[in-house]
């Protein structure tokens, strides 16, 4: 495909060509170095100006030209590497004539070697007197220089590359991210989970309620699924005596994208034999505190406009309770189908045909009056057995199961059972879910015999959560978007 240069383009690669013939490869070689930026900073910090003097500390950095003031014999520029950036003064008396020219034919984006003498200036700033320059990468494109507003956060996601250069904030999410995934790892390690990897193709749609992308093998002529949840199979290593799993991998839902949701997203699923879900609140409570001391060192966060404090003890509220502070209706009191529908008529409530239920009707007065009024950490627990078709029923209450969400910020963070382990009645609730697709509900779970067979050996009692990584990771780092905590996120084709 033809393609039309910038001035500045055509230059760059001019400069490349010229490189060549002074016997250098513009993109470089193997670079011995020995410091960064952030340990140079952090050693030299107290030591003063005038002190340099009687030192002869050396570096060997490398890193991508950010800045450059350029002074006839003498100049000063700052390389940024992957802890943060560090100036460097260059000086034709230093490196001589040929390195010089060399270095005044780089352009912003460049990226070089430089080893020198550890100084720092009148100012204060830590500086690296250069003794050696080395030119290792020719960059053909400029930096943008500006990268905000409207079209430029798209930019920014379709290109992350670009972003990570000049983005402080999104390089720091980046790096912060896998800090926050080795936390998680390390605090259900000490408490003696094992983490384990499950199938992402999968023949049956099972595990949560959700829309999924179907790809197909070619050699079995077989469709198949990418997996929408993690739980199936790691319930069945709980069968296999195993005992305390989890996973964090990569799920998929073919369901919009906004600023909450992307296609592809990471879960972390666990699951804990002979607990319940009081264990999974008391689980996750330790869990967020934990990230937020360890990780960040603090426990106040600002989020979507809202001030979030993880400091405990988390509100516990059941559903029926916090419909009834809101509106007054009491869903503990038996009803009928038509009684419930009455309310969701005087209260203007649309109900589709599959949610022709009391505990469907119980779901969409949360979802309009209390979900987006949960700021603080909630613990939202006793959901209708209607849209909960893999938990345990409640002993005391059989129309509502021992499920909880987590609730933060209005959002939902987290989703907990205690575990349902009867193989009679978890194949009574799979084909409960065929015939609500038969009335229209594409997000009705197949029926997994396999998973029944595995239910009949017996499961122990067990807790079991599962988490929304991207959507935690949001919190944390105080991102309003998903995308922002996403390297890669899913994007419409520039065409569309």
């Amino acid at each position: 495909m033809e393609r039309t240069f910038t001035e500045q383009e055509l230059v760059r690669r001019e400069k490349a060509e010229r490189l060549k013939e002074l016997g250098l490869d513009p993109y470089g070689h193997k670079f011995e170095r020995d410091s960064f930026a952030i340990d140079l900073k952090e050693k030299y910090k107290d030591v003063e100006h005038d002190a340099f003097e009687n030192m002869t500390d050396t570096a060997t950095v490398a890193g991508r030209i950010m800045f450059i003031r350029k002074m006839g014999k003498a100049s000063f520029f700052t390389i940024k590497d992957k802890t943060g950036s560090i100036q460097i003064y260059i000086s034709i008396n230093d490196i001589g004539e040929e390195s010089y020219n060399l270095f005044k034919s780089a352009d912003l984006g460049d990226i070089v070697g430089v080893h020198g003498k550890i100084m720092k200036t009148k100012t204060g700033e830590l500086t690296i007197k250069c003794l050696e320059y080395t030119h290792l990468v020719k960059s053909l494109r400029p930096l943008p220089e500006k990268f905000h507003g409207l079209t430029d956060i798209e930019e920014r996601y379709r290109r992350r590359y670009v972003d990570l250069i000049v983005n402080e904030e999104s390089r720091n999410i980046a790096f912060i991210r896998p800090k926050i995934i080795r936390c998680i790892q390390n605090f259900m390690d000490n408490r003696g989970f094992v983490e384990v990897e499950t199938p992402i193709l999968t023949t049956l749609l099972t595990g949560a309620s959700a829309r999924p992308f179907v790809t197909h093998h070619n050699t079995q002529d077989l469709d198949m699924y990418l997996r929408i949840a993690l739980e199936l199979p790691l319930k069945r290593l709980l069968v296999g005596g195993m005992e305390a799993v989890y996973e964090i991998g990569r799920t998929f839902r073919n369901e919009g994208m906004d600023p909450k949701h992307n296609p592809e997203f990471t879960l972390m699923e666990a699951y804990l034999a002979y607990s319940d879900l009081e264990g999974m609140m008391d689980l996750t409570e330790n869990m967020y505190q934990t990230i937020a001391k360890e990780v960040f060192g603090k426990m106040t966060y600002n989020w979507c406009g809202d001030e979030i404090n993880l400091e405990g003890p988390w509100k516990r509220i059941s559903m029926v309770d916090s419909i009834k502070e809101k509106t007054g209706i009491d869903f503990n009191k038996e009803m009928t189908v038509e009684e419930a529908l009455e309310l969701a008529k005087e209260h203007h409530i649309e109900v589709q045909e599959h949610e022709h239920t009391v505990g469907h009707i119980i779901n969409l007065f949360f979802e309009k009056y209390v979900e987006e009024t949960l700021i603080q950490p909630t613990f939202l627990y006793g959901h209708p057995i209607e849209i909960s078709p893999l938990t345990k029923k409640n002993p005391e209450d059989p129309r509502f199961v021992d499920r909880f969400e987590l609730f933060i910020g209005g959002k939902e963070f987290a989703n907990a059972y205690t575990e349902l382990n009867d193989p009679i009645d978890q194949l009574e609730r799979f084909e409960a879910q065929l015939a609500e697709r038969d009335l229209g509900n594409d997000e009705a779970n197949d029926i997994d015999m396999d998973f029944i067979e595995a239910l009949e050996y017996g499961m122990p009692p067990a807790g079991g959560i599962g988490y929304g990584i991207d959507r935690l990771c949001m919190l944390f780092t105080e991102s309003e978007s998903i995308r922002d905590v996403i390297l890669f996120p899913t994007m419409k084709p520039l065409d569309k």
